[in-house]
């Protein structure tokens, strides 16, 4: 879910600053893999509610197995709080909605200044790198407004395509966590059939999907992996598919390959992911608001997990 993908943000910041191989699990599939671990093993075990049935299962091995575990989470006294060796609280407020949106950005920040202080501790990145990273992050909250003030696209789309049997979402590297996060609350709160991919994947089954009737939304962000995407997208516009894509103001060639633009400001690859995912969280929720759905109260869905 949600704190999965956080953990994919948190994944590839650790290896990228700290440079620390890091594993990413589901809880529910953890217990059941024999971990291999030791003392010399942290264990992260991020979740909004700190109540996950799943989850606190696995930090039970994970302690169990000599190893030290860190948690993450929004709940001050939450079980989690008992069980770990350390916390990290997001104080992201309580969240009415069952569908995560602000906790998985208070996740991802914390994961930022947990990845940010161990590269110091570690001595892995220069003082200048760290502190441009670090006045990037504390943009965060001016690069949302800006994204939150501008939702006019956003509503176009959402009145367009509100009735589409399926979407498809796709990106790479730190566009990956942002496609699959846009496609589960898409399906989570308006309840369209949605997938979020890989983007260098396609062709390995999803490309058989696309058609006009399936819109697909690209996140093209500037970056390592920018030409890549803009031959995904060319290789779905190819087979008539509508292209929604997620790009970074001043791109002046994406409009020339896609339908429709939601734009975010151009920050770094690494920071991209906050402002990416809130133009896809609005598209839900306008996509949900049109079909008469209930955004805070989805169907057969509950706040905490907490059976097997």
């Amino acid at each position: 879910g949600t704190s999965y993908h956080a953990g994919m943000v948190a994944k590839q910041v650790l290896e990228k600053w700290v440079r620390i191989p890091t594993e990413l699990f589901n809880s529910s599939e953890y217990r059941y893999q024999d971990p291999i671990l030791d003392g010399q093993t942290l264990v992260i075990a991020i979740t909004q509610s700190g109540e996950t049935t799943d989850t606190l299962a696995a930090v039970r091995e994970a302690r169990g197995k000599g190893a030290q575990v860190l948690g993450i989470t929004n709940v001050v006294g939450s079980s989690i709080t008992r069980e770990v060796d350390g916390l990290l609280f997001t104080r992201a407020g309580p969240e009415i909605g069952v569908a995560a949106s602000k906790t998985f950005t208070a996740q991802i920040l914390v994961a930022y200044l947990l990845a940010l202080y161990m590269a110091e501790k570690r001595n892995v990145l220069s003082a200048e790198v760290r502190t441009d990273l670090m006045k990037g992050i504390e943009q965060n909250s001016e690069w949302d407004a800006n994204v939150l003030e501008d939702t006019g696209e956003i509503k176009k789309c959402a009145d367009l395509y509100q009735w589409c049997p399926d979407l498809l979402f796709l990106g790479r590297t730190f566009g990956l966590p942002v496609a699959l996060e846009g496609a589960l609350k898409l399906k989570e709160i308006s309840y369209v059939h949605a997938e979020g991919y890989a983007a260098g994947e396609m062709k390995h089954g999803p490309i058989a999907l696309i058609e006009p009737s399936c819109p697909v939304v690209a996140i093209s962000l500037q970056g390592g992996v920018y030409e890549k995407m803009i031959s995904n997208i060319m290789e779905v516009k190819a087979r008539n598919a509508t292209v929604i894509a997620v790009a970074n103001w001043g791109d002046e060639e994406i409009s020339r390959y896609v339908d429709h633009v939601f734009f975010i400001p151009p920050v770094r690859e690494e920071l991209s992911v906050i402002p990416a995912v809130i133009p896809l969280q609005l598209f839900a929720y306008f996509v949900a608001k049109n079909r008469g759905c209930n955004v805070d109260q989805p169907r057969n869905l509950a706040k905490s997990v907490t059976v097997e």
